[in-house]
């Protein structure tokens, strides 16, 4: 569990629950905040079935996306409340997600999966340039490019097929989907669905890096958002949540505002991550942790305070490959509104960047204020007060 933009969480689970933690390491940081622990492989389901057996638990919960699979076979095989399996893995596999909304006539982006460059070709020529070229089970735009052309198309496609994550072990003969590309700006919704009814919570406002990559460097959430009444967006989600079935949960939804309307980007069986969970709570008082507890126990959420303000998280990037000597922190210089400024990469971390990989950030800032615009003009200020100094020797720029 990541604990940067995870821990409030749990944190939040156990003021109300007790907790038994399955982890594939041994505990560390989370040991405040739970009963006990077993140490499990959780990707394995066969094996965590068995591991909570004597536990006993009354519910499972999970936020993870590579787990959120293994946990709902879990629950289903102790009787559990949950999302099905089934649900689960058709939020999980892109395509499939593709295959149920489309059958749906809901909005997203034309896609098609493809094995070899050949067949990569042919989906986007019938699709049309530009094109989205995505991995189908990878997490948080892993692999996902732009290709404008053939040749880009040519370029990036074999790092694509064979970009991997160590704890994504879904393979398919057809593992790399190519899609219409989306334009307009890009918006995520955390929503409740109880008995097929869906509410959105909070929407947030993505800061996306320039194409042909899509890393997510900020998000943005306003109580106030006027999407959040928007009939159109309302009828999309409802479409895609009855498509994929899932019909009491909580969903972390990706769109475009396009042209055309709302287009799904994908839809995800769990609250937010990159602190999104987080910036809801503070803007609206939706605690992602205890609603999802609470829907593991069969129960409907309730909202805890109301609030009405807006809240953005920023995570820095240098602007080329570097090697981390040290970050810091000056918190004098730190603006009224920002909460947490936060260094999170170590002396000697090498800040890759997309398409590489995605281990860039070496800082987080997180600002409230009554206005994502405040939101953002805080941490605009707050940049200037955290200096990332390179380890030497600086690698050489590509």
């Amino acid at each position: 569990m990541d604990q940067e933009t995870r821990g409030h969480l749990l944190e939040s689970v156990a003021r109300e629950h007790r907790i038994w933690l399955f982890s594939d390491r041994e505990v560390g940081w989370e040991a405040p905040f739970i009963t006990g622990h077993t140490r499990v492989d959780t990707l394995d389901a066969d094996g965590m079935i068995e591991a909570a057996r004597p536990v006993a638990p009354d519910a499972i919960l999970c936020w993870d996306e590579t787990r959120i699979l293994p946990a709902a076979k879990v629950a289903g095989a102790l009787g559990l409340p949950g999302l099905s399996p089934e649900a689960v893995l058709t939020c999980r596999d892109k395509h499939l997600t593709r295959l149920a909304v489309a059958g749906a006539g809901g909005p997203q982006a034309r896609s098609t999966p493809v094995s070899t460059l050949a067949e990569a070709y042919e989906a986007a020529a019938e699709t049309g340039y530009p094109v989205v070229v995505k991995p189908r089970a990878l997490v948080g735009s892993t692999g996902t490019r732009m290709a404008r052309t053939p040749e880009e198309l040519a370029a990036v496609f074999p790092g694509i097929r064979g970009t991997t994550m160590v704890e994504v072990r879904e393979r398919f003969e057809r593992p790399v989907l190519v899609e219409e590309y989306l334009d307009g700006p890009e918006i995520s919704v955390d929503a409740l669905i109880w008995d097929g009814e869906v509410t959105p919570l909070f929407v947030a406002r993505k800061e996306l890096s320039p194409p042909p990559n899509f890393e997510e460097v900020g998000h943005a959430v306003d109580a106030a958002d006027p999407l959040l009444a928007d009939p159109e967006l309302l009828r999309a989600l409802t479409t895609v949540h009855a498509a994929v079935g899932v019909t009491r949960g909580w969903t972390h939804s990706e769109w475009r505002l396009t042209a055309r309307g709302p287009a799904l980007v994908e839809v995800n069986a769990r609250s937010g991550g990159d602190f999104i969970s987080y910036l809801g709570l503070l803007a609206t008082g939706w605690d992602a942790g205890l609603a999802a507890a609470r829907l593991s126990l069969g129960q409907r959420p309730e909202r805890g305070v109301a609030r009405s303000g807006a809240a953005a998280v920023r995570f820095l990037y240098p602007e080329v490959e570097t090697v981390v000597g040290r970050v810091t922190i000056d918190r004098d210089r730190l603006p009224a509104g920002i909460g947490i400024a936060r260094v999170v990469a170590r002396p000697g971390h090498v800040l890759e960047l997309p398409p590489a990989s995605h281990t860039g950030r070496y800082a987080m800032l997180v600002a409230s204020a009554d206005t994502a615009e405040d939101c953002r003009a805080a941490l605009d200020a707050a940049e200037d007060a955290v200096l990332l100094e390179a380890a030497e020797p600086v690698p050489a720029a590509q």
